[in-house]
């Protein structure tokens, strides 16, 4: 692995040219460009709000959602909504990823990983353009953000380590079946109702039991999840509501480590079906 990983650091010029050309690619011809990746958000979370606090909030048979408000609903789900569609964007953006680059395979050499990689990395630059969109959020909100705000690079981390590793699967495996991009449509679509998107960690066990909550500790051993739970802790430890149960340190060591163990494997995985490519397309 490790000569790959210097073969890799000799093409990281071709990487960044991957990158800067899916960017521009993705909104050529568009008259709002970049800005389509904070409008998007923005949109998905007020017809979500809508929805669900004046569609089915009056007939909503669940005790404690009529009390949680508007506000403090928007601002759980766009700091989860976020996160999540870099994590999905990117798996599902990687499971083409090589096949949309058959042609060059067949013709020049260079290191394969560079296309998955190109394309989460490029889906991470959205993500940090949306980053800046939730600051703003809580400056107009008036939220001040507290000590836990320190601790977002170390979580972008790990969201970026997870989101590659498993867009090295999947790219890999969607040369040899080319269902696995359908199978991740819907996989994705199925994980997201199991992530606190439209809903707020408070529902998941009892938010004032802080360590020993058997259903909230099963929960977060959902990696995604518990990213996404990291995530609104960092941007709303000073909102009303909040989810009162800290970031236990333990499971933050055992997300990093899936995290982590994702992206080793992954890459691993990778490089050992890589030069079989261009024989399967």
């Amino acid at each position: 692995m490790l000569a790959e990983l210097r073969e890799l650091y000799r093409y990281r010029e071709l990487l960044l040219n991957l990158v800067i050309r899916d960017l521009k690619v993705r909104y050529k011809n568009s008259a709002l460009g970049f800005f389509w990746s904070l409008l998007n958000p923005l949109l998905q979370v007020l017809v979500i709000t809508v929805v669900f606090h004046y569609v089915l909030r009056p007939r909503a048979s669940v005790a404690n959602y009529p009390a949680y408000r508007v506000r403090d609903f928007s601002a759980s789900v766009i700091t989860g909504l976020i996160p999540w569609t870099f994590f999905q964007m990117s798996l599902l953006d990687a499971s083409q990823s090589v096949l949309l680059h058959f042609a060059i395979l067949k013709k020049v050499y260079f290191p394969r990983e560079v296309l998955p990689m190109a394309t989460v990395l490029a889906n991470f630059v959205h993500f940090l353009l949306s980053i800046g969109l939730l600051f703003a959020y809580a400056l107009v909100r008036g939220i001040h953000l507290k000590a836990m705000i320190l601790l977002l690079p170390v979580v972008m981390l790990l969201h970026l380590s997870l989101s590659m590793g498993l867009a090295f699967f999947i790219s890999a495996l969607n040369v040899y079946y080319e269902d696995v991009k359908y199978v991740v449509s819907v996989l994705t679509n199925v994980l997201f109702y199991t992530t606190p998107v439209l809903y707020p960690s408070t529902f998941i066990g009892d938010p004032s039991v802080s360590h020993g909550d058997l259903l909230y500790n099963l929960y977060r051993l959902n990696p995604i999840a518990h990213l996404i739970i990291a995530y609104q802790k960092c941007f709303l430890a000073a909102a009303q509501p909040h989810d009162p149960r800290p970031l236990d340190p333990l499971f933050m060591l055992v997300t990093a480590a899936i995290c982590l163990l994702m992206l080793v494997a992954g890459y691993a995985f990778y490089n050992s079906r890589k030069w079989e490519f261009a024989e399967r397309l």
